[in-house]
C-alpha cells in the first residue's frame, strides 16, 4: 500500500505545538464530560434517564480516543485529567444530591452548550487539518449529544 502524506503528517514545530494545545484543551473538556456523565448516571435513579446518560458518556468517550490518538500522532502528549473543568462534575454531582434530577440535567445540557462553544470558538484560526477534524469528527457528534441532552432535560417533569 502507497503511502500517502496528510497534512498532519507536515505540521510541524509552533504549528504542531499550538494544535497539540488546542487539542488537549478539548480533551480536557471531554474528560470532564464523562467524568459528569458518570458521576450523574451513579447518582439518578430512573432507568430510561441513567441508559441516556450512559450512552451520552459513551459519545463523549469517543471523543477522548479520537483526540488521544490525534495528539500522539502529532508527537503530542495527552492530558491525563481533566484539569480544572473536572470541578464541573462535582457541581452535577452535587445537584443531582440537593437539587434533584432536573438541575442535573440541566448543568449537563450546559456543558453540551459548552462544548459546541468550546469547538465553534476561533474555528477560522485553526490550520485547514484541524478545522477539518473539528468540522467532521468532533463537532457532529457535539451537537448531537447537545441536542440529545437537551430533548432529555425537556422531558423530565
Amino acid at each position: 500500500m502507497a503511502y500517502e502524506q496528510t497534512f498532519d503528517d507536515v505540521v510541524t514545530g509552533n504549528a504542531a505545538d499550538a494544535t497539540v494545545e488546542t487539542l488537549n484543551t478539548y480533551l480536557r473538556g471531554e474528560l470532564s464530560a464523562v467524568e459528569t456523565y458518570r458521576q450523574a448516571v451513579d447518582k439518578i435513579n430512573d432507568e430510561f434517564l441513567r441508559a441516556s446518560l450512559h450512552e451520552l458518556s459513551v459519545s463523549h468517550e469517543q471523543r477522548v480516543s479520537l483526540l488521544r490518538e490525534r495528539i500522539e500522532r502529532l508527537g503530542g502528549e495527552p492530558a491525563k485529567s481533566s484539569g480544572v473543568w473536572g470541578g464541573f462534575a462535582k457541581v452535577v454531582e452535587g445537584g443531582a444530591k440537593i437539587f434533584g434530577v432536573k438541575a442535573a440535567l440541566a448543568a449537563l445540557e450546559e456543558g453540551e452548550d459548552h462544548g459546541l462553544k468550546m469547538y465553534r470558538d476561533d474555528l477560522d484560526d485553526k490550520d485547514a487539518s484541524l478545522q477539518a477534524f473539528v468540522l467532521n469528527e468532533l463537532l457532529p457528534e457535539q451537537q448531537r449529544s447537545h441536542d440529545e441532552m437537551s430533548n432529555l432535560k425537556h422531558s423530565v417533569h
